[in-house]
């Protein structure tokens, strides 16, 4: 995702986030991640220490896994920063 694309999506996102929500709130994120341990571990990391509940599921061939993350956070600058963080892991699709 080039640069220009992202920061826009952010700002979208920050604006519906502002509209949407009193803060803090608690917000989902849902992930698809190739079935890797250490990719999965990673994104539990980035959560950790967050009072997040993560749930996972694996897809019906075992090839992917389906990750739900609820946490409460603090603003709509919070959320972008996570999204941010598992951006940096190779493969994760953010829904």
């Amino acid at each position: 995702m080039d640069t220009e694309k992202s920061d826009d999506f952010y700002s979208r996102l920050k604006e519906e986030l502002l509209k949407s929500n009193s803060w803090p709130a608690d917000y989902l994120y849902k992930f698809i991640v190739p079935t890797d341990l250490k990719k999965i571990n990673q994104i539990q990391q980035i959560f950790d220490n967050t009072g997040a509940v993560i749930e996972s599921k694996k897809s019906s061939k075992g090839k992917y896994t389906s990750l739900s993350v609820m946490v409460n956070l603090a603003n709509p600058d919070a959320v972008i920063e996570k999204y941010k963080e598992v951006g940096l892991i190779e493969g994760v699709i953010s829904l």
